[in-house]
């Protein structure tokens, strides 16, 4: 228990205060930079910022759920995930940085309270464990379409990390429903909602 704790607070502190790595090329390594007027890259690098927020939580949730779960199927199959969030945080980081934008000065936060949800999504059981992690896959699929409507056309390499972002996270979802996920009371799925709002909002600012 002491190395899962030392593992889990290495993870923590590596997502909030390192550069992440990606184990994949970028999805838009092949594409040239678009001529982006200033107002539509400053909007690109605020909505890359929310997602690379939500790839902190996402982090944070699935760190917190391995460290209560009891079933190794369902640790493993966290971890995979967690090791593509990864990816995700890489490239939304350099593209990011790209836009000329910058990270939430909020991660840290961010990550406590996502970290602690998952922690106690994870002790309630395997069901509950696997209905919140897909949830939480449709939720994210769900805002990352949203700023696909919202990026300019032109900028193909942000439109391809972010398709390629959505791509991966229905592919979790689908691993969680085939392990056994159920359908979440529809008052923790309007939390989730709201929580989910309120956090985009802030972080597409600070």
């Amino acid at each position: 228990m002491l190395d899962k704790l030392i593992s889990t607070f290495d993870t923590g502190l590596r997502t909030i205060f390192a550069s992440a790595h990606a184990a994949r090329p970028r999805p838009d390594a092949h594409l040239n930079e678009p001529s982006l007027y200033d107002p539509s890259k400053a909007h690109a690098a605020a909505l890359m910022r929310i997602n690379h927020v939500g790839e902190v939580c996402a982090q944070a949730l699935y760190s917190g759920q391995a460290l209560t779960s009891r079933n190794p199927y369902i640790v493993n199959a966290l971890a995979h995930a967690a090791a593509e969030e990864t990816d995700h945080l890489a490239w939304c980081e350099a593209r990011i940085n790209e836009l000329g934008g910058r990270k939430s000065l909020l991660n840290p936060l961010w990550y406590m309270g996502s970290f602690t949800l998952g922690a106690i999504a994870g002790a309630m059981g395997d069901k509950w464990n696997l209905s919140f992690l897909a949830e939480t896959e449709n939720q994210v699929s769900i805002h990352l379409q949203n700023h696909l409507n919202q990026l300019n056309e032109t900028d193909i390499k942000t439109r391809t990390i972010v398709a390629k972002m959505q791509q991966d996270e229905a592919a979790h979802a689908h691993e969680a429903n085939q392990l056994g996920a159920g359908e979440l009371p529809a008052p923790i799925k309007m939390g989730m909602t709201f929580a989910s709002k309120m956090m985009t909002k802030t972080a597409y600012y600070v």
